[in-house]
């Protein structure tokens, strides 16, 4: 396995009501997702709520995932930021640390153009100094990466990986042959949303970036396994028994139907950072039915 392929396990990251990252329960997380053997951790992504952190608790988080993960899976950092300086920063600090790599995603209050965005990855990139992966998330950057503007970072030295969001038409396949004409071999192309993980890796995509391994590891690495073996009968078995979240993640998105998971698997007890809204407790019972669902 190389950095950016395989099941890449995204956690939430516990804070208290002042936005003070509880160090102590990050670690614990993060343990049970190196224990479950999953390929790599991505730490403050968009479900570790990144866009919600000074730079001060970044840097604690990292430490306490440096430390608690102890080089025994690589560690994904991600590293957005409004002002391109800010994020060259944290991709430092991150670095510094002891990250194995990062995910950078052009976060923007006003809409960029593609020359920005190649300009703001760029300098990124040569900061950290690691493998970064690009992250494609127009469901809150209101950014798309052109092909054009992916194959022209695919050649900025340090960018390695592009996360994908779901293609809108469903043919991954044609995507990847689309986008792997274009791009360097060694250049990883991943997915993120989870309900199409198994399409995604059934069509030869490299990794799984998935928010509900960051809680349910072990049942998200069990559905890689199998798709990545080309075992679609049993990929899509499971997938089936994973519907029931996959359509509370549509409703409500993943991000505060996660801190319910944690909840109710008693791992810890942690509202969402404000203005997000915790889950009400109708809408609880249910993600615990799609959680006892899956585990039937």
């Amino acid at each position: 396995m190389t950095l950016f392929s395989g099941l890449s396990a995204f956690s939430i990251t516990p804070t208290d009501t002042a936005g003070r990252v509880d160090t102590a329960t990050l670690a614990r997380l993060l343990e049970r997702i190196v224990v479950a053997g999953v390929h790599s951790i991505g730490l403050l992504g968009s479900t570790g709520g990144y866009a919600f952190l000074s730079r001060e608790e970044r840097r604690r988080a990292v430490a306490a995932a440096v430390e608690s993960v102890g080089g025994r899976v690589p560690l994904i950092v991600g590293v957005g930021a409004l002002r391109t300086d800010e994020a060259e920063i944290l991709a430092h600090d991150a670095s510094k640390a002891g990250a194995d790599g990062l995910l950078l995603a052009p976060m923007s209050y006003t809409p960029l153009t593609e020359e920005e965005v190649f300009q703001h990855m760029s300098a990124v990139a040569t900061a950290g100094g690691l493998p970064l992966c690009i992250y494609n998330n127009p469901g809150t950057t209101r950014f798309v990466f052109s092909d054009d503007l992916i194959v022209r970072l695919a050649e900025v030295p340090n960018i390695a990986a592009i996360k994908m969001p779901l293609s809108a038409d469903g043919d991954f396949r044609g995507e990847l042959v689309r986008l792997r004409a274009r791009l360097p071999a060694d250049f990883a192309i991943g997915y993120s949303g989870d309900w199409g993980a198994a399409g995604s890796l059934l069509s030869g995509g490299d990794a799984w970036y998935s928010v509900v391994a960051g809680l349910l590891p072990a049942e998200a690495l069990a559905l890689t396994q199998a798709a990545m073996a080309g075992d679609g009968a049993e990929a899509e078995r499971l997938d089936r028994a994973f519907q029931p979240l996959w359509s509370l993640f549509k409703e409500f998105g993943s991000f505060r139907v996660m801190y319910a998971i944690a909840e109710l698997l008693d791992l810890c007890r942690v509202d969402p950072p404000r203005p997000v809204l915790p889950l009400q407790p109708d809408d609880v019972a249910r993600v615990r039915a799609a959680v006892d669902h899956l585990r039937m």
